[in-house]
């Protein structure tokens, strides 16, 4: 697994964490942020913070877009788990240049099929092919 990809499970860890828990991303990982010295210290990747830095940004728009683009589908009834994986894709495709589309899609697509179920992983590779798609037309 990459170095990215590691990063990218670690924000979703602490997305999920936040959302179960119904509190803010941003301060969950301020919480979660220790500098600790020693063999088990487990640091937080910048990459880690640039993701959910972002979704929390724009965590108003995201949702906006995956309530209108998720056809027949309320975000209470969105398992926590699709629901933080379509944040941290939409955030990619939308506000990470660095970040081809491609990519930020397999990659939801992965931790879908590690962490949902396989019909989740075709849901979100529906809505985040339909947000690649359009993110021209979009006003963000």
């Amino acid at each position: 697994m990459s170095a990215r990809s590691k990063a990218r499970k670690a924000a979703l860890d602490l997305l999920y964490e936040a959302d179960i828990r119904g509190t803010n991303a941003v301060e969950t990982l301020k919480l979660r942020d220790v500098v600790e010295e020693g063999p088990d210290a487990r640091p937080i990747r910048e990459y880690t913070r640039e993701l959910v830095n972002g979704v929390g940004d724009h965590f108003r728009k995201i949702d906006e877009l995956i309530t209108t683009y998720a056809q027949g589908w309320d975000m209470d009834r969105l398992p926590a788990v699709d629901r933080n994986i379509l944040r941290l894709g939409i955030y990619e495709i939308l506000w990470s240049p660095a970040t081809p589309d491609a990519v930020a899609i397999d990659e939801a697509l992965t931790l879908a099929m590690e962490l949902s179920t396989d019909s989740s992983a075709g849901f979100i590779h529906g809505l985040l092919g339909r947000i690649s798609n359009i993110k021209e037309s979009l006003a963000i």
